[in-house]
């Protein structure tokens, strides 16, 4: 097994609103041409401390908690949870599709992702608040070619590589 690193950067995006003039990014990123399938989530409540909720093909409502370790009551879920759920989800996806497109379909059919989702202070003391990083290891799969097609291809990989376009908008 050999682990697999995502980088984070930081993104320039502006706030767009409908009467202000949009901002550039401070970096190209990866732009969508169109989309496949959209997810809507809302957030309420105290922040970290609220409720979640997605809607859609199965809707799903979470607790959630600050972890016991930065002060909160640890009793729910939080978003670096979430987060690392979806993303070693879909790292597997991938895998799994890069290995049948390798012809190597039985190389990713008991592996499993393991991700850590480490929140903390970032090194440059000009960045208030928090930073991730994310450490993902794959088990039950040591093709290095596949694991790096998996990385290539996994929208989050892509995400934390080349950024998301993020629109923030008021109601």
């Amino acid at each position: 097994m050999r682990p697999t690193q995502a980088v984070f950067r930081a993104i320039g995006a502006g706030i767009h609103h409908a009467r202000s003039v949009n901002m550039p990014d401070a970096r190209n990123m990866l732009a969508l041409k169109d989309h496949v399938y959209f997810a809507k989530a809302t957030a309420e409540g105290s922040g970290r401390n609220g409720i979640v909720k997605s809607v859609g093909d199965s809707p799903l409502e979470l607790k959630m908690a600050t972890p016991k370790i930065i002060g909160g009551k640890g009793d729910g879920c939080n978003p670096e949870q979430l987060f690392g759920m979806g993303y070693a989800s879909c790292f597997l996806g991938s895998l799994q599709l890069m290995a049948a497109r390798a012809n190597k379909k039985h190389i990713a059919e008991n592996a499993k992702v393991h991700t850590n989702v480490f929140l903390g202070h970032p090194e440059d003391p000009n960045i208030e608040g928090f930073g991730l990083r994310v450490d993902v290891t794959i088990e039950g799969c040591d093709d290095d070619e596949v694991i790096n097609a998996a990385h290539e291809f996994c929208a989050y990989s892509r995400a934390l590589r080349y950024g998301a376009q993020v629109t923030i908008n008021k109601m």
